[in-house]
Order: C-alpha cells, then structure tokens, then sequence
C-alpha cells in the first residue's frame, strides 16, 4: 500500500497576535499529526504605493520570521499587498510575467524556489 505524505504551507497573514495564534495552533496540530511544515509566508508584509512602488509598512512587520524560529519551521519569505497582482488576478493575467522587475515577483520567486527545494527534499 502506498504512504500519502501530507505537506503544509503555513501562511501568516496580517501580522498580528490572532493570525499569529491561529498558524501557531495549525503548527502544533500538524506537528501531531506528522504533517510536514514546508514553511511560514507573511501575507500582506507592507503595501506597494500604485504611483511609486515604494512599499510600506502598513501592518506591524516580523512576525513570520518569528513564528518560525518559536516554531522550529522555515521562513521562506514575505508578500506584500500589491495593486498590480490584484489587478492581475483578477483580469486573469499573469503576474509573473508581466511585472517581472516588481519587488513583489522577487518575493514570489524566492519563495516558490524555497518550496520547491523543500519538496525535493
């Protein structure tokens, strides 16, 4: 009989002590149940200005990075709030490949490449 390996991406969203509990509880519980941590994204780590593509700090920031070392788990990166992958993904585009110099496709990339050598593994 073939083994399933269950695999989980926790993903922090806003940064605050609510979303930081819940990922931690999800943690905990697939820690129990031998669920494999790839690792912790921080959703929404700032906000991309439409008009200059600064990103600032909307949210308080860090709180990824430190659930991972309180967790034991991965940090594999953070994901700002950007107008244009919004847009793009509600009209469908690919964001990927149509704003690749934004600083949001360099997060997604080093993230994705982090996942993948976790899978690999």
């Amino acid at each position: 009989m073939n083994k399933i390996r269950l695999r989980l991406l926790a993903s922090l969203a806003v940064d605050q002590a609510v979303s930081t509990g819940d990922v931690r509880r999800e943690i905990t519980f697939c820690k129990k149940t031998g669920v494999k941590i790839l690792g912790i994204v921080e959703n929404m780590s700032g906000f991309v200005c439409p008009h200059c593509s600064e990103c600032s700090s909307v949210f308080s920031k860090g709180g990824g990075e430190e659930l991972a070392k309180l967790t034991g788990s991965v940090f594999l990166g953070s994901v700002p709030l950007d107008p244009l992958l919004t847009a793009s993904i509600e009209e469908g585009r690919d964001f990927l490949q149509a704003f690749p110099e934004s600083a949001t496709y360099s997060s997604l990339r080093a993230i994705a490449e982090s996942v993948l050598t976790c899978l690999q593994d």
